[in-house]
């Protein structure tokens, strides 16, 4: 049923990032899809603009962490059971609706299992990412709580 599972991981969130990946674990042990997790950091150019920081300053810390965040993708993919040739993963600095659309589409991806907290109001005033992911995929969106 599924060939290719993308996990967005909240590296910040460990709770949302477990329950969603029991869920995508599951699934593909079922289905024998592979999982994609996938990481967005923050785009801290617009800082550029706003304190006058530095470009090589700027570049500098995102590459510090994407690699951060790739150790600690690894980290839990260390902790999956499930064959390690059967998962992968991506970092990117970027929006992370807009990146994780721009994933799912790039790799075929015929599902997204994402965690959510429990709505708030603040949720529904603001959006989350979340609910951006699953008003605009054009696949599937599990979000578990």
């Amino acid at each position: 049923m599924y060939n290719k599972i993308l996990v967005p991981v909240d590296i910040s969130e460990d709770i949302l990032t477990d329950n969603a990946l029991k869920h995508a674990v599951y699934l593909a042990k079922i289905t024998g899809a592979k999982i994609h997790l996938f990481h967005s950091v923050p785009d801290v150019s617009r800082f550029s603009m706003s304190y006058s920081y530095h470009y090589d300053l700027l570049s500098s810390f995102a590459k510090k962490a994407i690699e951060r965040s790739e150790d600690q993708l690894k980290e839990i993919i260390a902790k999956i059971d499930y064959p390690a040739e059967d998962i992968s993963f991506k970092v990117e600095i970027g929006s992370p609706r807009d990146k994780v659309l721009e994933e799912a589409e790039e790799i075929g991806a015929d599902l997204i299992v994402i965690g959510s907290r429990n709505p708030s109001i603040s949720t529904h005033l603001l959006g989350s990412n979340a609910s951006g992911i699953v008003s605009y995929a054009k696949i599937s969106v599990l979000v578990v709580r």
